[in-house]
């Protein structure tokens, strides 16, 4: 007997109505703002949409540091999903043995124990809950960071809007300005031995804001000199992005508890993890069934983390973000200044995060669409609405780089006629 399948084509209209009737009202008003355009496919720096145009994707909030469906990264899942894709997490499975390896291969010294989870904002649950299992009760997080939206991680990320539906929140969490090692200094001095700090290297959903040169030091050292317990959440920072393996490289910063995410499951399937010193991880190790997930570490996402962290080392991604981030970054600017020179407050960025900051909100919405009129994906940034990123793949080509730079002019001088036409005060 021959079993046939109809295969649905699914039309922009019919996924727009199930997003209103079964997801979400504001990301189908979203999409439309996009021409309601519909991704179905993605290979390297490009998706295709169901009409068969094709986009270069510099967005994804940092998870495609080395593309899409990466050769490298497929043919490790491939395999895993074929033999042995979910375990029973009681008996020794070796892709978690194996996966931990490989991360702590490309750890800063010390940072040698693994949790692993599957979102950025449960590997922050599972740092603050070292920090406090470690005795440090009160958490002092920075304006405009961003950790995630569970209940202790959006404790710590300081946004107003994302936190009043949700209060009360976690207790005894602080928000100081990022930069200010003086701020902080005074919050550890009033606690000592009491205070768990978490921020970013560099803040990406924040804009891309970039601290002072020794800041990231210097916070190290008033943690140790206070006996706090110091958490880096490079979930967006990390693996390559910023022209290094981490944020904490670029300073030769240990912390307690690094966070990684995003890229960790090498633009395939969702992977984060929190890597920690033996002395942060000690409540773990004591107790197994203290913090656990059910998808913790299983082994169809752990061939992805091994499958990344190979394709980086073999390809110099990480190398090449930085030269890629040195090559773009002067240009956009370039680009910026001279075409949007009154509506642009600044560019900044480093390795392949890189941030336009506008004069107002309206205006990085109307840039993030004449980008896309142009055949280029960018984000927004939740804690810093005037900035468009760009979050580009290390693995971007000659032929890629022009597009990127092209798109950008031609959306910028379409923005300056846009913006033209809008009433004053706002956007359309």
């Amino acid at each position: 007997m021959t079993v046939t399948q109809d295969i649905r084509v699914d039309t922009e209209e019919e996924i727009l109505g199930l997003y209103r009737a079964h997801l979400s009202k504001g990301r189908a008003t979203l999409a439309e703002l996009f021409g309601s355009h519909m991704e179905v496919a993605s290979s390297g720096n490009w998706l295709t949409t169901s009409d068969g145009e094709r986009f270069l994707n510099a967005g994804g909030y940092g998870v495609f540091i080395m593309g899409a469906r990466h050769p490298i990264v497929m043919e490790a899942v491939q395999r895993q999903l074929n033999t042995h894709p979910v375990a029973t997490r009681i008996l020794l499975e070796p892709t978690v043995a194996r996966a931990a390896e490989a991360l702590v291969s490309v750890m800063p010294p010390g940072l040698d124990r693994v949790h692993f989870a599957l979102s950025g904002a449960e590997a922050v649950e599972t740092g603050l809950k070292l920090a406090r299992a470690g005795g440090r009760k009160r958490t002092v997080s920075m304006g405009g960071g961003y950790h995630g939206k569970t209940l202790g991680a959006l404790s710590a990320t300081a946004k107003e809007v994302y936190q009043k539906p949700f209060r009360p929140l976690i207790p005894d969490v602080s928000h100081l300005p990022f930069g200010d090692a003086d701020a902080l200094e005074a919050e550890l001095r009033a606690h000592p031995g009491e205070v768990c700090v978490i921020l970013e290297p560099v803040q990406g959903e924040g804009g891309v804001i970039i601290p002072p040169r020794g800041y990231l030091k210097r916070v190290e050292e008033l943690v140790r000199e206070y006996d706090g317990f110091l958490i880096l959440d490079e979930v967006q920072s990390g693996m390559g992005r910023l022209g290094e393996w981490w944020g904490a490289d670029t300073e030769g910063v240990v912390p307690d508890v690094l966070l990684a995410g995003k890229a960790l499951g090498g633009g395939v399937v969702p992977v984060s993890a929190a890597i920690a010193t033996r002395t942060a991880f000690r409540p773990f190790d004591k107790d197994p069934y203290v913090h656990t997930a059910t998808f913790s570490g299983q082994p169809l996402l752990m061939a992805a983390v091994q499958g990344a962290i190979r394709a980086m080392k073999e390809e110099r991604l990480v190398t090449k973000a930085m030269d890629l981030g040195a090559q773009l970054l002067p240009r956009i600017g370039e680009i910026a200044r001279r075409n949007i020179g009154h509506l642009v407050k600044d560019v900044r960025g480093r390795g392949l995060l890189i941030g336009v900051e506008l004069a107002e909100p309206g205006l990085a919405g109307e840039l993030l669409i004449e980008l896309f009129n142009h055949g280029v994906v960018a984000n927004h940034s939740m804690n810093g609405s005037s900035v468009v990123r760009f979050t580009p793949p290390a693995t971007l080509t000659e032929l890629d780089v022009e597009f990127l730079l092209n798109s950008f002019d031609k959306a910028t001088l379409d923005l300056v006629a846009r913006s033209a036409r809008m009433p004053e005060g706002g956007s359309n």
